[in-house]
């Protein structure tokens, strides 16, 4: 075994990279990004190739004392996982082309849903976002036209490609939401679209086929914010208080061109104190171990930025250098969408779609829909054995076996002395009865013994007195009852 693996000294520094002759880069230290995806898509010039693979030569005497080594090392309390390394080319290195290729056959799914009150630019930023014409431009009733009464869900889906990479795409629009005069229960619709998501996808899990499950579960929800520059109204804040459970929230400031630097770095402070008030939870990049500078970084830029000041504009302008860019013209000025100084669309973009949209769809899946279903299920009446699956600590089992154990011991003993007490209760009833029986026997025998007293004494009396013993002739007759 000590030619084909080594040891791998935890802090042991790594070898350099190597290229092969087809330009493929192999990196030693294990880090899965020297096979990453290019945006061309090619997959096999990036294959390791086997020759390319080093071996790694380590002396006699060093395995000798990796083996041989001093006892004291081997204690119980410093025992670690041994990383190893391969000595020749295996494989699975390529795991991330073969995921990778994956997922461009199936191609990827995302759902989201913007929110916000008529007028705040909410197709002009989705059509900025994705480059392309999702929305198709609106028909503005008149003033004196029938808006509707309730908020309205409406769906538009389309299928997007880039280098080979397939995206369909759904955004889920809510028309009339904060519209009305009365906004009470606005939310309610949203609400019940996002929980009959969730329901639909446990209804296909529950079934007999699997196979083709559709995931229309809601993975963004893009709220947007009027730029007043005072606080949250009570209806944005209502509105996350009931959704920040069901689905990723992600606030926004619409309109940001209509508010100053000053003025918008005070208005995000307003909005983080009251998310942070009323307890509401929106979505935030995380951060995972291992992570390199350059990643850590982009994501407390991204985080910074939350609420983002987000201006949209699907058209393009001059701008005064002569260049032809996304954005809006002014008298004052042109502000460009795409211009991170100007406005924080290229953070937004950049979370929503180029970083962490997998992570949006694995919190939707691990914990929002988890959290659901499970209170969905118990709601049902369906009860889980919390054991099954469960890993135990053989000592913690034993201890709670034996805590069990003393336990029913301790049951059958309360059991038997009250058995006992009842017992010895009806005994003392027998017992005491029983002598009250004996009692009674012995008063009337005494009172019989007294009275046989009594006529002795009387007999003895007549005898020493002279007088018969037996009665009168009359006294006799009239004693027996004896006629004449």
């Amino acid at each position: 075994m000590a030619e084909g693996y080594y040891d791998n000294p935890p802090h042991s520094p790594s070898v350099a990279n190597n290229t092969n002759g087809n330009g493929s880069t192999l990196s030693y230290n294990g880090d899965a990004r020297s096979s990453a995806a290019s945006p061309n898509g090619d997959l096999n010039s990036r294959a390791i190739s086997p020759s390319s693979y080093p071996v790694k030569q380590e002396n006699s005497s060093t395995q000798q004392h990796g083996l041989n080594g001093n006892a004291n090392s081997q204690q119980p309390q410093q025992q670690q996982l041994a990383r190893k390394k391969l000595a020749s080319w295996v494989g699975f290195s390529n795991l991330p082309n073969q995921v990778h290729r994956r997922s461009v056959r199936r191609g990827f799914q995302f759902v989201a849903m913007v929110v916000g009150e008529s007028g705040l630019g909410k197709s002009t930023l989705i059509n900025t976002l994705f480059e392309t014409k999702l929305y198709q431009p609106k028909n503005i009733p008149q003033p004196g036209e029938d808006r509707g009464k309730t908020v309205q869900i409406e769906s538009i889906s389309s299928e997007i490609e880039e280098n080979g990479v397939r995206l369909k795409l759904t955004v889920v629009d809510t028309p009339g939401f904060g519209d009305f005069v009365n906004n009470d229960e606005s939310w309610k619709p949203i609400v019940d679209n996002i929980e009959a998501r969730f329901d639909a996808y446990l209804e296909q899990e529950n079934r007999v086929n699997r196979l083709k499950l559709v995931d229309n579960r809601v993975h963004a929800c893009i709220y947007f914010i009027q730029p007043t520059g005072h606080s949250l109204k009570p209806i944005d804040i209502e509105f996350m208080r009931r959704l920040h459970t069901k689905v990723n929230l992600i606030p926004v400031i619409a309109k940001a061109d209509t508010m100053t630097d000053e003025e918008i770095a005070l208005f995000k402070q307003r909005i983080l104190a009251d998310i942070a008030h009323h307890g509401i939870r929106i979505f935030q990049p995380p951060q995972y171990e291992n992570e390199d500078e350059e990643t850590i970084q982009e994501n407390e830029e991204i985080i910074s930025k939350v609420p983002f000041a987000v201006v949209g504009s699907d058209s393009l302008v001059g701008s005064p250098d002569g260049r032809q860019v996304r954005g809006r013209a002014y008298p004052w000025g042109v502000i460009e969408v795409d211009n991170e100084d100007h406005c924080d669309f290229v953070k937004l973009r950049q979370m929503l779609v180029r970083t962490h949209m997998e992570e949006l769809r694995e919190h939707t899946n691990d914990v929002l829909y988890e959290n659901y279903r499970t209170d969905k299920l118990k709601a049902m009446g369906v009860a889980q054995d919390e054991s099954v699956f469960k890993e135990t600590n053989p000592a913690a089992k034993q201890a709670e076996e034996r805590s069990a154990h003393e336990t029913k011991l301790a049951k059958m003993e309360a059991e038997m002395k009250m058995v006992f007490q009842q017992k010895v209760q009806e005994k003392e009833a027998k017992l005491k009865q029983s002598e009250e029986e004996l009692y009674l026997r012995h008063r009337e025998m005494k009172d019989a013994l007294e009275k046989q007293r009594q006529e002795l004494e009387d007999k003895k009396r007549r005898i020493e007195s002279g007088r018969p013993l037996t009665p009168e002739k009359g006294s006799q007759k009239k004693r027996f009852g004896l006629g004449k």
